[in-house]
Order: C-alpha cells, then sequence, then structure tokens
C-alpha cells in the first residue's frame, strides 16, 4: 500500500493569517488619510490597499520561501 499524499498547509495558513492581520484599517492603516498610520480606524484608501498589498506579498515570501514555513497534514 503507497503512503497518503500528504499536503502542504504552511503557506496556506500563514497567507491567510497575513491576510487578516495586514487588512487595511482593521488593526492599522499605512498612509491613513490625516496621518501616516491610523490604528483601528476601520477605513480605508486606494493607496493603503496597494501599500497593504506589498507589504503582504513581501512578508508573505520571507515566510514561504526564505524561512520555509511547512505544515504537512495527511
Amino acid at each position: 500500500m503507497a503512503p497518503a499524499a500528504s499536503t502542504d498547509w504552511g503557506p496556506i495558513i500563514v497567507a491567510v493569517i497575513l491576510f487578516v492581520v495586514l487588512s487595511p484599517g482593521l488593526i492599522f492603516q499605512l498612509p491613513a488619510r490625516s496621518r501616516v498610520i491610523e490604528l483601528g480606524n476601520m477605513a480605508t484608501s486606494a493607496i493603503a490597499i496597494i501599500v497593504h498589498a506589498v507589504i503582504f506579498f513581501c512578508i508573505l515570501t520571507i515566510f514561504v520561501v526564505a524561512i520555509g514555513v511547512h505544515v504537512y497534514a495527511a
């Protein structure tokens, strides 16, 4: 009997956590409308979405490629 193929859940878990944490306006917004950074204002702008997307991509790349976070499930 062949062993079951395992799935690498590491990138998915890291991406979901970063998506929640880096949602613009949820915890912080960078850049904000009137300041450089605002905390918990629950509002966003187009430039903030772009900045948060770039930060998301950079951190996700560091965790998945450079550090190599892997979570295997059978």
